[in-house]
């Protein structure tokens, strides 16, 4: 059981995605996503919170680790081979870059994400709520559990039978 405390924080990401091109428009794109965080969390071990999927940045909370690398790098490979292979040139173009030292000629992913510490549960389930109202703040939907890819639900501990991404919830030893 992972306690939230300063000495166990909890890290709170925001990815943007380059020059904050909407790629995570499809419900294909954002299944994608959320296989890749699934792929993060059991490569680095990893603990995922609370998350959101939004079209141009993904929100989420976890616990530390070499979490960015894992979490960027599987969800970059992921998406772009998908447009590679789906024939998506102009959504590719937009995602180039000039080649990078590793070779890289396209970029998912801006390189500065913003990462926070959360050290308390209240810190937790205040960031939680901001993810999951973030939709809603976009316009996207009304509630913010009509936003499928969202914990949203499982914090209400009503996940749906084909939830997209499940969190890690009943790993975290709350204080009473």
């Amino acid at each position: 059981m992972f306690r939230i405390s300063k000495d166990s924080p909890v890290h709170y990401i925001t990815s943007v995605t380059h020059n904050r091109l909407p790629v995570f428009k499809t419900t294909k794109l954002k299944d994608i996503m959320c296989q890749a965080l699934n792929e993060a969390r059991t490569s680095a071990n990893l603990l995922i919170f609370a998350y959101v999927i939004m079209p141009d940045h993904v929100h989420a909370q976890r616990k530390p680790s070499e979490v960015l690398r894992y979490v960027n790098g599987i969800s970059s490979r992921r998406i772009i081979n998908h447009l590679k292979e789906s024939g998506a040139e102009k959504s590719l173009a937009k995602l180039r870059q000039a080649t990078g030292p590793r070779d890289h000629k396209y970029s998912l992913w801006d390189h500065h994400p913003n990462l926070k510490l959360i050290s308390t549960e209240n810190g937790l389930i205040e960031k939680a709520n901001y993810v999951h109202l973030n939709p809603v703040r976009a316009g996207l939907v009304d509630r913010a559990e009509d936003y499928r890819f969202s914990s949203i639900r499982c914090w209400q501990r009503r996940a749906l039978e084909d939830e997209p991404l499940l969190v890690d919830l009943d790993q975290i030893a709350w204080h009473k």
